[in-house]
């Protein structure tokens, strides 16, 4: 079904089930972007490559890009309810709402270059899976089936910090409701919240993938955080799952990659333009990088 055709499909189904005659998908430029009170948001989609091939891509995370949208305004404290962290295990229908809507302007933006082998992966808000008490993934499945794609083509990603710890158990169940119907799921971490929580969300969870950010690693004062990488990556192992480090910007965070045992990469710093400083780090395992083990960060 050609973009435009799909665009105005959504908008009808969205006009239907809110009865308030809002149609928020345009296409521009041949670009799908959605209007939410006064903004316009898009995609960005960055490529997830194989570490040790980073010619090989896997897929592709869908990374949102925000505009003004003069048109519309917010209504009372709409903004600060979408922003605020939950209190209680509900949440507002604007944090749903908001969620549906960007997931469905990216898996748009995504259907020109799709590929079954490749996967896309969607970050889900927590606050999302919290405020659905069943059936997570069911509104999305119909959106990814009449895309022409399958559940299997969709990775669920779920940014996990420490401020939802106490909704472990509530977040797990949800994104077991996910696997049920055949969504890959993929956990993100920042090294903060490498705690014993988490490692055994993943235990339980058996993600396809966990992922790092590798944003502020030289920042961090642990001598054995080379080791718990490592100990990471062999738990992500030990459940089938592959491990992946995100945010990769500079040739230290390439060399941390190749040396820890990440399977998968992304970051910028994989999309410059070739140079010979990045043709001889891709000719050794380490490259011309100085090993995170012997810097102080580590």
């Amino acid at each position: 079904m050609p973009l435009q055709q799909l665009v105005e499909y959504f908008n009808d189904r969205l006009e239907q089930e809110h009865a308030d005659g809002v149609r928020p998908f345009l296409l521009e430029n041949g670009a799908v972007h959605g209007l939410f009170g006064p903004i316009k948001v898009g995609s960005t989609l960055a490529p997830i490559r194989e570490t040790l091939r980073t010619s090989q891509v896997v897929g592709h995370i869908a990374q949102l890009t925000v505009t003004a949208n003069p048109v519309q305004t917010l209504l009372g404290n709409e903004l600060d309810n979408l922003l605020s962290l939950p209190q209680t295990p509900g949440n507002s229908d604007s944090v749903i709402n908001f969620d549906r809507l960007t997931r469905t302007v990216h898996m748009l933006n995504y259907l020109p270059q799709s590929h079954l082998d490749e996967l896309l992966f969607l970050y889900v808000d927590p606050r999302h899976i919290l405020g659905v008490k069943a059936d997570h993934g069911a509104y999305f499945e119909e959106i990814i089936v009449k895309c022409g794609l399958q559940t299997s083509n969709v990775a669920i990603a779920l940014s996990v910090s420490n401020a939802y710890a106490r909704f472990f158990p509530s977040l797990q169940k949800g994104l077991e409701n996910y696997q049920r119907r055949g969504y890959r799921l993929a956990l993100k971490f920042d090294v903060q919240s490498l705690e014993r929580a988490a490692l055994e969300l993943i235990s339980r969870l058996s993600p396809d993938f966990v992922g790092l950010s590798a944003e502020h690693l030289d920042q961090v004062r642990d001598n054995q955080l080379l080791g718990k990488i490592q100990q990471l990556n062999s738990l992500v192992a030990s459940v089938n799952g592959r491990s992946l480090l995100l945010d990769v910007a500079d040739k230290r965070s390439a060399a941390l990659a190749r040396q820890s045992g990440f399977d998968l990469v992304q970051g910028r710093y994989f999309e410059l333009p070739v140079t010979s400083a990045n043709r001889r780090d891709a000719a050794h395992p380490l490259g011309t990088t100085q090993s995170y083990s012997s810097r102080g960060a580590l």
